[in-house]
């Protein structure tokens, strides 16, 4: 099980070399869709079932959301992949907290945007990921 930032980054950039050996990733953040984690987990194993675990990597070419594997936290297939020119103002609704940080997403064919919460070890990729998807910089 990957557990180190660093770890994680390179087997994101290994699975997208697989697919599109010409894109490199800029960004990575991992994300857990769904509502509010705290909520989740005090429901246990119930509220668990509600939230899915994603990578979320802005690369030279694209925005790319891979599923996250729960029990070795590896990337497995590509959920979404949108073209570079489509995903400026895809962002919205940031809320920036002291553990779990929030923004919304909006995903080919969803009718909504999804949330999606970001633990504080990864908020300097969020705000990254999140400056260049909106053209702003976060404090």
């Amino acid at each position: 099980m990957a557990v180190k930032k660093a770890t994680i980054q390179q087997q994101v950039a290994e699975a997208i070399a697989q697919v599109n050996p010409a894109d490199r990733p800029v960004v990575t953040v991992q994300a857990i869709a769904g509502p509010s984690v705290w909520l989740m987990s005090m429901l246990g194993l119930i509220g668990q079932a509600f939230l899915t675990y994603y990578f979320v990597t802005v690369t030279e070419q694209a925005v790319v959301i891979h599923k996250a594997s729960r029990m070795s936290n590896r990337p497995q297939e590509i959920a979404f992949a949108i073209p570079a020119n489509q995903a400026v103002g895809i962002v919205s609704g940031v809320d920036r907290n002291a553990v779990w940080s929030s923004f919304r997403i909006q995903l080919p064919g969803q009718p909504k945007p999804t949330r999606m919460n970001v633990h504080r070890l990864w908020r300097t990729e969020m705000d990254q990921l999140l400056g260049m998807l909106t053209g702003q910089v976060t404090v």
